[in-house]
């Protein structure tokens, strides 16, 4: 295979992995890599994948990198918190959950960081069309909300809470509490809705 037919053939893909060329050349040799990657052509995300040198990075093709190269996972914790306006900084990095073990990518693009969730927690995306064709899965603020205190068993108190900095118009906008509960709900923990309802009593006092 050359360079150009694989451009073509993967044009649409904003990462690819050695199995999405296998899938189109099923004789293909991973030394074509390396050597596209010595001439510029393509660069090395993580190990198995791959992206091309003239991908334009933003933020919303980070959110679909990180789904892509750890999978099952949506975007979550301080990645979507901030994306739905309910911290004021932005956040260094992509966080998000998994079924799947804690694990950290340090890549040329970001840092991609995923936290563990039970499997029957995988729940409260949404799937965010950014362009045709491309998409990505991340929290809903109420979710995101959830899967932060559930990763961060140290945050019991308000005052806990008050070191968030958590914005209280944002939140009251974008957090729904009867969505909240009924999220909270399928969690099943008594420790976790205390929790919650400590921290609703402070944002309501914010």
């Amino acid at each position: 295979m050359q360079y150009v037919e694989l451009k073509t053939q993967l044009k649409d893909f904003t990462v690819f992995s050695l199995s999405d060329i296998r899938s189109i050349d099923s004789e293909f040799h991973r030394r074509r890599l390396n050597e596209w990657q010595q001439k510029g052509y393509i660069k090395k995300l993580i190990k198995g994948w791959y992206f091309f040198s003239d991908l334009n990075i933003n933020e919303n093709v980070l959110f679909e990198i990180a789904n892509r190269i750890y999978g099952p996972s949506y975007v979550s914790l301080q990645t979507a918190l901030s994306y739905h306006g309910l911290i004021p900084e932005s956040v260094y990095g992509i966080t998000s959950v998994s079924s799947r073990r804690t694990y950290l990518f340090a890549t040329e693009a970001a840092a991609f960081s995923y936290k563990t969730v039970k499997s029957q927690l995988f729940f409260g995306y949404d799937i965010v069309e950014y362009a045709p064709g491309k998409r990505f899965k991340i929290a809903s603020a109420e979710k995101a909300v959830l899967d932060y205190i559930y990763n961060n068993p140290q945050l019991k108190s308000e005052k806990d809470y008050a070191e968030l900095r958590l914005n209280a118009e944002g939140f009251f906008r974008k957090v729904k509490k009867k969505i909240l509960y009924e999220l909270l709900d399928r969690f099943h923990s008594r420790t976790l809705t205390k929790r919650v309802e400590s921290l609703w009593r402070f944002m309501a006092n914010a």
